[in-house]
Order: structure tokens, then sequence, then C-alpha cells
């Protein structure tokens, strides 16, 4: 990576993060693709191939910084999330080529899977602002949540080696992980100043409207209105959270019955451990407590189709 060139501004330079080892497998040649989609337009390329280890929130702020007019984030939501950290309020578009295994941010913002079609979006398409969530000073572009899921996703990743990356894989390493882990938590959870004690095997934080409309789960139109939607489950036991989790991937939880929702546009979640895992667009990362989250409203520029 070479962060130290200056592109001028008007050039419309592109720096790309890819993650080559993304669910699609699509990254490892996406560089040459991109570079030979964009060659007729004259706009510059400059790719950074994602290692183990790198920051990539400080890689985007270093490519806004010097004069790179869009970044591009090529992966699953976790690269995009990363991305899209580094680029809070910059005023650099941010493009997107979605090759994770879900995709909830790209298709909430209508950006094609299909990587030509998603390729022509930064060639052509238009700027729109889109709203992130924010943990503890760590964003998030779909869900941050605190409990079972955590674990959930430490599971995911064995099964992932086994099986490869699918929907299938990622909704089977939930039932598994759900088997063999119940741990209720004791915390309070205070939303625009009311505060809720509950013990509960995870809370739920979400910012992404069409992930939620995605299973069918209420609260999408309170994230459309600026605020989380906040989703407790109930302390029922290993067997009752499998079968909501199963009522879930099959469109089947409901409000009340299955988890409480809470909505509201400032909330903080109390545990009486001092550090947890908080899994953050399906990535884990070690916090300390309280955990306090904000909506950063109009947060990106972030280039989707036209019309």
């Amino acid at each position: 990576m070479n962060l130290q060139t200056q592109p001028d501004a008007d050039t419309g330079a592109i720096y790309a993060i890819v993650n080559q080892g993304s669910g699609t497998g699509e990254g490892t040649d996406c560089a040459s693709r991109l570079q030979q989609a964009l060659s007729a337009t004259g706009r510059s390329l400059e790719v950074h191939a994602v290692a183990p280890g790198d920051d990539l929130t400080e890689i985007a702020r270093a490519a806004a910084k010097n004069g790179f007019t869009t970044v591009v984030a090529a992966g699953g939501d976790g690269t995009i999330c990363g991305v899209a950290a580094g680029l809070v309020d910059s005023g650099v578009n941010m493009g997107v080529l979605p090759l994770g295994t879900f995709n909830f941010f790209a298709r909430s913002l209508n950006i094609p899977e299909e990587f030509d079609d998603a390729v022509e979006v930064i060639r052509s398409g238009r700027t729109e602002p889109a709203t992130l969530g924010d943990v503890n000073g760590k964003v998030f572009i779909n869900n941050a949540s605190i409990g079972a899921y955590a674990m959930i996703l430490k599971e995911r990743e064995d099964v992932y080696k086994t099986w490869g990356r699918s929907r299938m894989a990622a909704y089977w390493s939930v039932l598994k992980a759900m088997i063999t882990l119940y741990k209720p938590l004791t915390m309070a959870v205070t939303v625009d100043g009311k505060k809720v004690r509950t013990k509960t095997p995870m809370v739920f934080v979400g910012i992404c409207a069409y992930q939620l409309e995605e299973y069918e789960l209420d609260g999408a139109e309170a994230v459309r209105d600026g605020k989380f939607a906040v989703m407790i489950a109930p302390d029922s036991g290993r067997l009752m959270l499998i079968w909501r989790a199963l009522k879930v991937a099959f469109r089947g939880a409901r409000k009340d019955h299955d988890f409480t929702l809470l909505t509201g546009e400032e909330v903080l979640i109390e545990t009486r451990r001092a550090e947890r895992l908080v899994a953050r667009d399906g990535e884990n990362e070690r916090m300390k407590g309280p955990y306090r989250f904000r909506v950063l409203k109009d947060a990106v520029q972030v280039l989707v189709p036209e019309g």
C-alpha cells in the first residue's frame, strides 16, 4: 500500500480495499476486473489487498486524507463496516462491491450483488447518505449485539472452515452454538432515558431497516425514523432459544412473544462484567462497558444505482 501519493481531487481517483477471503471468493480477481472496468473512464485506481491484522478504518481514513475521491469496500459487511468507519463525515464517496454471505448493507441500498453490475454503480451511480450506528466509538452498519450472538460468531468460523461460507452454514452455526452455549446475562438497558432491568441470553441493536424486514421483524419503521431497534430475548432456556432462532430464520418471530422491542436514539447497556465480547456486523471485539450506542445520521455518502 502506498498512500503517500496525492492524486488531484478532480481526477476522481479511486482507492479500493479488497478482502480476497470474503464469502463469494470473487475478491481474488477483483483488482484486475476493477481496473478493466474503469480504464475507459480515465480514473486512476489503487488497490489494497486486505491482510490479517489490517486496520481497515485507518486505511480508509488515510485514503480519504490523501485525496482519493472514492474509496471502495470490496468484501462482506464486516469489511464494509471497517471502511465506512474511516469515511464518516469525510466527504469522500464510498463504493461497495458486495462479496459477502448476506450483504445486508448493499442490498438495503439496492446495490447489485452481481460483480459487474456493482462496478457499474461505482462508475456511474449517484450518492446517497447512509445512517450508521456507533457503540463506544466503534461503528456498525447493520447491527451490534451482546451475549449469545458473539459466541455464535466464534462457532461460525469453525463451521465455515469445514463447510465453506454460505447462508446455510451460517444458520447451522447458530443452532450448533445454541445447543452447547447458554448463559443469560443480567443487565440494565436504558433507551432514551427509560431503564429496563432484565436477564437475557442476548440483546440485539439494529440500525438496518432492510435486515429487519428481511426477517419480518418489527422495528424497521423506527430505524427509518433515525432510531435503533433494540431487541431483548427472554431468558427461557436453551431449547426455547433454539426454537426462537428457528422462528427468526423462517420469518416467524414476533414482538412481545419472542422478544421485547425498544426503540430510541440513545441506548446504554450495563452488565455486571466490566468487559465483554461485542459483535458488530459479524465481527467480534472485546469491549469495556458500559456500552453506549449513538445514531450517526447521514454519516457516509454511498454510491448507489441511478433512479
